[in-house]
């Protein structure tokens, strides 16, 4: 009878070290978010911004400066990276700033923006 190589008992460790090594990049992400007149909900390659209206709404996400320029009606100007953009509540996500932006919708006192690595 022969012991089983010693690398098998090492699995479940590196595994173990795979996830926490995954886990602690994901909150690095998360964490990296930080905002004034806004909030962020941010997945591993997206964020939902919620801007507020009437203040100097911006935020830092996925390695960027978002910002709300203004709004008219159910068009908003974003900047993002940089580069400004306007675009229409529920219009295609469209590439500003080396990433994707789609206004999901618009009132009197906030405006809600997806900005993503991908369009989707």
């Amino acid at each position: 009878m022969t012991n089983p190589p010693a690398y098998r008992h090492l699995t479940p460790v590196r595994r173990a070290a795979g996830l926490f090594a995954g886990l602690a990049l994901g909150a690095a992400v998360l964490a990296g978010c930080s905002s004034e007149g806004a909030t962020t909900d941010c997945g591993l390659d997206a964020c939902t911004v919620t801007f507020d209206r009437g203040v100097d709404a911006q935020t830092s996400i996925l390695g960027v400066e978002a910002k709300l320029i203004g709004v008219d009606g159910d068009k908003a100007t974003i900047e993002v990276g940089g580069e400004q953009l306007t675009l229409t509540v529920g219009q295609q996500a469209t590439e500003v700033g080396g990433l994707y932006a789609t206004v999901q919708s618009a009132d009197e006192k906030q405006v809600v923006v997806r900005i993503g690595r991908n369009a989707g």
